[in-house]
């Protein structure tokens, strides 16, 4: 979501707001240079999707400014409107549901309401991204679906369990597929219809990780062919699924002018509500992308885990603070300022491949999975040979974990501080 606030810059052109639904839209057509001032000339209801093109283009000029809320065709819906030369922005859905009238609120409503909004300038106006990028977001949902659909039955599997007297000590315990079958069956004299409950829970646990592993091939094979996203699992705590999830949800890099506004867009800075005599309250949470944050939040946990470098800057920090979720939080903070360093192009080679790395690189290849190998007609030997040779070929950035976000931005040209400072 771009942080900038829309503006008028054209006070005479027409504001057309846009309230689409999947099946039909509704267009309001204002003039004028504040919400006060606009006047509405025409409002076009409930007219089919399939028209949307034909109608901009005898209702409408390249001058007219469609402005609409984000929902979820609203990207779609832009891309239409731009295919035939009209300009479209989608608003943040959020800030626009607080408008809403609490008596009455129609299509009609909606298309002026949203009109009104962008004229008033105060609302924030949602990246669309381009096609790549959409399709990857597609896939890391799907992939987030998929991998909460697996923690869910294997639970309902374990309650069941549970519920006939069978526990075990950690969830990790029982393993996932055949094998964790398996264990269950001599814990104790199970009847036919009991057992027939277990096998119906256990074909659902074993479609959705056979559908988790179709996902992780999938995502591994294109970090090892995307030399960017490749580039990110050089980072200590970023293996393939952080890269491509930090590659769908970031989209163009060049769209934060500064590290901190990385920061700020996925919600690591903190925020803080202090207002009248209400108890003060603050932190990370509530704000920014909650699915790239969660995933980089598990990384700093690995990284404090680890003896990189930084997890003794975020060691020092929590001996001081005495908060882990604080040492956390910052780790987490400074990750990501070395990735927008990184993806900007600010960087220094990489001249060898140290263990560390080479053991990632290892477990990417393995989540490509036989029948991903066999589909790229490789070897695992030539696959890691070839990503290998790209990552040599790429780009880091030499992180200093001394230094605050909000510096100026700065490239370390000391080569030799990447070993120091290891990414991996």
């Amino acid at each position: 979501m771009n942080n900038e606030m829309t503006n008028q810059a054209n006070p005479i052109r027409r504001i057309i707001g846009l309230d689409s639904h999947p099946d039909s839209f509704t267009a309001a057509l204002l003039r004028g240079p504040t919400p006060a001032a606009a006047i509405t000339e025409k409002v076009f209801n409930k007219l089919p999707f399939a028209q949307l093109q034909d109608w901009a283009n005898k209702n409408t000029t390249a001058e007219d400014q469609f402005v609409l809320e984000a929902s979820g065709n609203s990207f779609q819906v832009v891309r239409l409107l731009e295919a035939i030369g009209r300009k479209a922005l989608v608003l943040e859905s959020g800030h626009l549901g607080k408008l809403k009238e609490a008596h009455a609120n129609n299509d009609k409503i909606s298309g002026v309401r949203i009109a009104k909004a962008y004229l008033a300038g105060t609302a924030k106006v949602v990246w669309v991204p381009d096609p790549k990028t959409q399709e990857w977001r597609d896939w890391f949902h799907a992939s987030r679906q998929v991998v909460r659909r697996t923690t869910q039955m294997r639970n309902r599997f374990l309650s069941y369990l549970s519920d006939n007297g069978v526990r075990f000590q950690t969830p990790s315990e029982l393993a996932e597929g055949a094998e964790g079958f398996e264990q269950v069956r001599p814990t104790r004299t199970w009847s036919a219809r009991q057992w027939q409950v277990l096998e119906g829970l256990f074909m659902e646990w074993r479609h959705a990780c056979e559908q988790r592993a179709h996902w992780q091939s999938l995502i591994a094979q294109e970090v090892l062919a995307d030399p960017l996203l490749l580039s990110l699992v050089r980072l200590c705590g970023v293996r393939d699924q952080v890269a491509f999830a930090v590659g769908a949800v970031i989209g163009d890099i060049n769209r934060f002018a500064a590290p901190r506004q990385l920061v700020k867009y996925i919600g690591l800075n903190p925020a803080f509500d202090d207002s009248g005599q209400e108890k003060w309250s603050g932190g990370i949470g509530g704000h920014g992308r909650k699915d790239l944050r969660s995933l980089l939040i598990e990384s700093a946990q690995a990284i404090l885990r680890s003896h990189h470098p930084l997890a003794k800057w975020g060691k020092k920090l929590l001996a001081r603070k005495g908060s882990l979720k604080l040492a956390v939080a910052a780790v987490a903070r400074k990750l990501v300022v070395s990735i927008w360093y990184l993806m900007m192009g600010r960087w220094t080679p990489v001249e060898e491949i140290d263990t560390r790395l080479a053991l990632k690189i290892g477990k990417i290849i393995s989540h490509v999975g036989a029948e991903g190998l066999k589909k790229l007609n490789k070897t695992r030997k030539a696959l890691r040979q070839e990503t290998v040779q790209s990552l040599k070929a790429a780009r880091t950035y030499v992180l200093d974990p001394n230094k605050s976000f909000t510096a100026a931005p700065h490239v370390q040209p000391a080569s030799s501080l990447a070993h120091e400072y290891g990414l991996t």
